[in-house]
């Protein structure tokens, strides 16, 4: 018998996740109202296995290459943007699973319902026998809502109260993992769009963490020997946010290509796919979305193919990444702030599919991962330039 392929996982979920759409797109005006993902819909991502698709497979997981990955938050995006961001959020959160010992990343993700996110924020972990004492607050915790553990990034004080650093200078960062329970949760996700992420505030303070739930992400001892794990979380959270972007401008533009077939403009004469400028823009929106989805997806399935024989990543592939992530969310901005204002009147309505997607995809703009410094970052490499801002990438 023939053993599955990671090629043949990617397919069985992107089934999935088409089959789910129309539930989760009909779902969507409540995850709107409710600012969270209702019960209903996070027990089936649950049940069809979307939090687990970046899971090791020892631990039940999916273990899916970047490419298949991307391809279906991108689905899950085209119906309804918050979950797939939450999707992707927990998802790139649960590749430390890969950097905990076994028995720690047992305990977190062995349940169905073993979920962690995280945010950014200030905080330090002081060093004590056993473990740490986690002083944190944390925001933009996507996905928090839907967790069991959540996470805090802080820089380790040791025993002397001095902050430990590397041999460069540089902070010792560590991330510090504990029960959601544990922590105190503070309602702030009050924003024009990705309103269903649900992305709050969290903070705990003078928390002891052992010491087996702190590690260094993406760095230090790896437990698990797929190709995924060659890869970092930042580089999956920039390419599924890129797969955000291009499902809400896919949806986007294919409710505007059904709109343009009936409407006709106030004082017009014909519909608006008989309008030469409207042609014109379907046309170049097309050829922008297929070129930023083929750049990025060539892009992921070439590196994963390098980095399984040589077994790490190159800066240049770092780059390429993301490059084509930056690129394709702003691309899918652009199809959309057009798609929108040729919808005209009919794109401020909440009951048509324009004015929500075009929150949505301004929120993804504005997070980390659509930053337009990335493009100055990319170029400075390019250019033989020298940047301190490589690390991260």
């Amino acid at each position: 018998m023939r053993r599955k392929t990671a090629d043949d996982a990617g397919g069985e979920y992107l089934q999935r996740a088409c089959e789910f759409a129309p539930e989760l797109a009909a779902a969507s005006p409540e995850i709107e109202r409710r600012r969270e993902l209702p019960e209903g819909i996070r027990n089936a991502l649950i049940e069809r296995g979307f939090y687990r698709l970046l899971l090791p497979r020892s631990l039940g997981g999916a273990e899916l290459l970047p490419a298949p990955y991307v391809r279906i938050i991108e689905e899950i995006a085209k119906a309804d943007a918050s979950t797939a961001w939450c999707l992707n959020q927990t998802s790139g959160c649960s590749m430390t699973a890969a950097y905990l010992e076994p028995e720690a990343a047992r305990e977190i993700f062995g349940s169905s319902r073993g979920i962690l996110a995280w945010g950014p924020g200030p905080g330090e972990a002081r060093i004590i026998p056993g473990g740490y004492r986690v002083t944190a607050t944390f925001s933009f915790a996507s996905g928090s809502h839907d967790a069991s553990w959540l996470g805090a990034h802080v820089p380790i004080i040791g025993e002397d109260g001095a902050p430990l650093r590397h041999a460069d200078g540089s902070p010792v960062i560590r991330t510090a993992l504990f029960p959601k329970s544990q922590t105190a949760m503070t309602d702030i996700w009050h924003v024009i769009g990705l309103k269903g992420t649900g992305s709050d505030k969290y903070s705990v303070t003078d928390l002891f963490v052992p010491e087996e739930f702190v590690v260094a992400r993406d760095e230090g001892t790896r437990h698990e020997p797929g190709p995924l794990y060659r890869f970092s979380s930042l580089q999956l959270y920039a390419a599924g946010f890129a797969g955000v972007a291009m499902g809400i401008a896919r949806s986007t533009l294919n409710a505007f290509i059904e709109l343009a077939r009936d409407k006709v403009p106030f004082r017009g004469q014909r519909t608006l796919r008989d309008n030469n400028v409207i042609q014109s823009q379907v046309a170049q929106a097309e050829a922008r979305l297929r070129s930023a989805r083929a750049f990025l997806y060539q892009s992921l399935e070439e590196i994963t193919e390098e980095v399984a024989r040589s077994g790490a990543l190159t800066l240049d592939q770092r780059m390429t990444i993301r490059l084509a992530s930056t690129f394709a969310i702003h691309q899918s901005m652009n199809i959309v702030d057009t798609a929108y204002h040729a919808a005209g009147s009919n794109a401020i309505f909440e009951e048509n599919p324009f004015e929500r997607r075009f929150r949505d995809i301004h929120t993804v703009s504005q997070q980390l991962q659509g930053r337009q410094e990335h493009f100055e970052t990319v170029g400075q490499y390019l250019l033989g330039l020298q940047s301190g801002g490589y690390a991260w990438l």
